[in-house]
């Protein structure tokens, strides 16, 4: 699967939105990609972690993490294609933490994957997290990157498209200063 033909899978879905969204990070933008929209589709969904997982077999990690929510299905789904365990960080009072008997051993080899990249606040608190068991991140894998590559991680980054998806803080939004009605999306309350 190619950059395009992921772009595509969001088109044909109708999780492709344009409109004036607060962004899960709390930022505006005119375009939302509402991966959820896929992830409801068992066909569409396996398709692409069957490519995440191809593309971070090379790394061989022993466990897939995946923030929550978006990030449990992909999560699972690439770990059942590399035939390793999947595990799941929620939110906790400050950052993640694994809930419902869930560890890491120091040392254990891990690769952090997730649904759509906007500013890379979750991906970072799972590293906080993984660093926190003294575990190895062997690399992270994104499904969209839809911050243009502008995030870095210190460690291999891999993603299946990266586009460019206008955002900007709510106070600098010209879409606010037009009077555009606001949508709410994503998982995090403000």
């Amino acid at each position: 699967m190619n950059q395009q033909e992921l772009i595509n899978l969001f088109k044909q879905s109708n999780a492709l939105l344009e409109g004036h969204f607060k962004l899960t990070s709390g930022r505006h933008s005119d375009v939302y990609y509402e991966k959820f929209t896929l992830l409801r589709q068992p066909a569409t969904c396996t398709r692409i972690c069957e490519e995440m997982a191809a593309r971070i077999r090379g790394w061989q990690p022993q466990t897939v993490v995946g923030p929550t929510t978006g990030g449990i299905i992909i999560a699972y789904d690439v770990a059942r294609y590399l035939g390793v365990e999947a595990m799941y960080a929620e939110p906790g009072e400050q950052g993640r933490i694994f809930k419902r008997g869930m560890s890491l051993e120091k040392g254990q080899k891990v690769a952090i994957v997730d649904d759509v990249l906007t500013t890379g606040r979750s991906i970072f608190e799972v590293i906080e997290l993984v660093k926190s068991y003294d575990a190895e991140i062997v690399g992270i894998c994104e499904m969209l990157d839809r911050s243009n590559g502008q995030v870095r991680f210190d460690y291999p980054y891999e993603a299946l498209a990266v586009v460019s998806a206008s955002n900007w803080e709510p106070d600098e939004c010209p879409l606010c200063a037009k009077d555009i009605p606001l949508t709410q999306r994503g998982s995090r309350k403000f």
